[in-house]
């Protein structure tokens, strides 16, 4: 009885301190409540954020690994000249060609545009794959060779028209060319013997070969006139 009696006695003194409770003192205990539901939901959400930046993390590292692997084995040709080389490899490996002078009697109109790292110097003119100097000064059929000799050519070899009418537009005296009688056959300093010509009506009498405007005189190799160089390109 005693013990009952205690229990009854606390519970009740429980209830009358609960009720006795002033309104901020409720009010304090309620917001307490509050907070503590905040802060949990506030850490579920950080929590939430951080595991969306790592997984962003991961996947941008992954793509760099792979972009890094494709770079490491990928082809190092340009598409240009794998598709050029594929070209190649399909083409004949011995493909016709012709020769310059038959290509360019095929095409006589077309002039070549890109003649590689090799020019004319300054001063001389240029046709076809040769440069042609003229002289503004007078020496010996001798003489004139040594001198285009020096400069990497020799006399001029007239083996076209197409030679003789260019020189012959382009000069205005009397040029010595690499024509010259030896016994019973001209030939031209290249060694070749002399098959297309153009001398004069009256060519005179000589063993060298001067041009003068569109036709060849004869003339003694000691007179000194001005001459013409040529140097193949």
């Amino acid at each position: 009885m005693y013990i009952k009696f205690w229990r009854s006695y606390g519970e009740d003194k429980k209830d009358v301190a609960s009720e006795n409770l002033s309104p901020e003192s409720k009010l304090s205990v309620e917001l307490e409540g509050g907070k503590g539901k905040q802060a949990e939901g506030n850490t579920r959400l950080y929590r939430a954020a951080c595991l969306f930046l790592t997984i962003i993390c991961l996947v941008l590292l992954l793509v760099v690994i792979i972009l890094s692997v494709k770079l490491q084995t990928g082809s190092t040709v340009c598409p240009e000249r794998a598709e050029t080389a594929a070209i190649n490899r399909q083409s004949p490996p011995f493909a016709p060609t012709c020769s310059h002078k038959e290509c360019q009697a095929l095409f006589p109109n077309i002039q070549p545009q890109y003649r590689g790292c090799q020019q004319c110097a300054d001063g001389w003119l240029t046709l076809d794959r040769s440069c042609f100097f003229l002289s503004t000064f007078r020496r010996s059929w001798d003489d004139s060779q040594k001198i285009c000799i020096a400069k990497g050519g020799g006399l001029a070899v007239v083996t076209s028209q197409r030679v003789q009418s260019f020189l012959a537009m382009q000069g205005k005296m009397q040029y010595w060319i690499g024509l010259r009688h030896k016994g019973a056959t001209w030939t031209w300093v290249n060694n070749t013997v002399l098959r297309e010509s153009y001398w004069a009506d009256n060519p005179l009498e000589g063993d060298c070969g001067i041009l003068s405007s569109e036709k060849w005189f004869k003339a003694s190799c000691t007179d000194y006139t001005y001459f013409i160089c040529q140097v193949q390109l």
